[in-house]
């Protein structure tokens, strides 16, 4: 049973910031790559196989399930990796792997640990849920289905009474939030292609984020794809219309973007989770939904769509080649030291001025992702102040404790 009685929100966590933002805002499970072999092997923000008991320590303080992706094409000189690292997922008590390589599969049955079927399998249709219904207890459905045909195949797992190991229905997840691929459920081969580096191996290289000329090779005219990028589809987004997925009987949303910030993580987990309660509570309203989204614009996005799920038969697609966010942070400074009894933090600025009635957000691996805005601040010994500039130290009160590691930004218009 999930935290709001109906659908599990399930967040991305890219590093220890972005898992932080993730539990402070609501999630009710977590999932996440480790070392090379998940499908975001070329991000930056990527745990380590020493960071999983402290992952699942901190999740299990909060009552969220955390998710292992080990979801990529699999080499033989990979297995003793693979092996290794499910080893390490059961001794760390993680409560599933999300796998599409049936070695992968095979071995997490052995050892015991829950099995989640990947979008990269591409699941479509009833049949091939009750197949992989014999290994896992949860399948990502293909990102091409619309509502109706999602529907339709929670009806048939609950008619068909169609379970998996643990005894329980298959439990039906789709992609809620974030990026889409021009390929079916990502499965792109143009980086191989390109830069021998494969998007199914977590390397893509994001060819289809770029502008490109078309030439009749005939003639020799040449067209220039004026004014979109042809190729990359804009950022799904289901709050609209999230209604319509409880209602199919989806258990499981996923927001993407393991490579994107953590006030992306923060704001969107947040949206999603009012929207879920507010669904069951009977409060979901058009009016909430036009707050949610002006709130999910000031985030890293692509502009939106609802991908296939309302019965689109061709993509909407980008602008431009990066973000459509309405805001951005600007870097100020670092954290220097937390006074608990008087609840004031201390930052050093090393960049741009900070001034009275800035929104500022504060990140670091066990802050999180934190929003605030500044009423008063103290600058250095000169007492209160309206602003403070580069080299000088400031002091001023959160909710929360800030540490060392801790960055501090300012949230600008972008």
């Amino acid at each position: 049973m999930t935290k709001s009685g109906n659908i599990e929100l399930m967040a991305p966590a890219g590093d220890f910031t972005s898992l932080q933002a993730a539990l402070d805002n609501g999630a009710d499970s977590v999932y996440f790559g480790v070392e090379q072999l998940n499908m975001r092997a070329r991000a930056t923000m990527n745990f380590t196989i020493d960071d999983l008991p402290e992952i699942s320590r901190r999740c299990k303080e909060k009552g969220v399930r955390t998710y292992l992706t080990l979801n990529t094409i699999i080499y033989d000189h990979d297995l003793s990796i693979i092996k290794t690292l499910l080893d390490k997922a059961k001794a760390a008590d993680l409560t599933a792997v999300i796998v599409m390589d049936q070695a992968v599969i095979a071995y997490a049955r052995q050892i015991g640990m829950e099995v989640h079927i990947s979008t990269q399998i591409n699941i479509t249709n009833i049949e091939t849920v009750k197949f992989y219904a014999l290994f896992a207890d949860t399948m990502v459905m293909s990102r091409e289905l619309s509502i109706s045909q999602v529907k339709k195949i929670c009806q048939q797992i609950e008619k068909d009474q169609v379970k998996g190991p643990s005894g329980n229905l298959v439990e039906v997840e789709i992609f809620g939030h974030g990026a889409l691929c021009m390929a079916v459920s990502g499965k792109c081969y143009l980086s191989l292609h390109s830069h021998n580096s494969s998007a199914n191996r977590g390397a893509c290289k994001q060819n289809c984020r770029k502008k490109y000329t078309v030439i009749d090779q005939e003639s020799g005219f040449e067209i220039e794809i004026d004014n979109e990028y042809m190729m990359s589809p804009k950022d799904l987004c289901t709050i609209s219309f999230l209604d319509q997925i409880a209602d199919a009987g989806v258990k499981v949303l996923k927001i993407e973007g393991r490579g994107r910030a953590p006030e992306y993580v923060a704001t969107v987990v947040k949206c999603y989770r009012e929207a879920i309660d507010s669904i069951s509570d009977g409060t979901y309203s058009e009016e909430k939904v036009a707050q949610w989204m002006q709130r999910l614009e000031t985030v890293y996005n692509r502009g939106f769509w609802s991908g296939y799920y309302l019965g689109q038969k061709l993509g909407e697609w980008s602008p431009n080649p990066g973000s459509s966010a309405t805001q951005k942070k600007v870097y100020l400074g670092k954290g220097r030291h937390f006074y608990p009894k008087s609840g004031i933090a201390e930052f050093l600025i090393e960049a741009y001025d900070l001034s009275i009635g800035d929104k500022v957000l504060i990140q670091g691996p066990t802050t999180g992702s934190r929003e605030i805005v500044v009423e008063k601040m103290m600058v250095d010994d000169r007492g209160e102040q309206e602003k403070a500039s580069k080299s000088e130290v400031v002091t001023f009160k959160t909710d929360f404790r800030i540490r060392p590691s801790d960055r501090l930004y300012k949230i600008v218009q972008a």
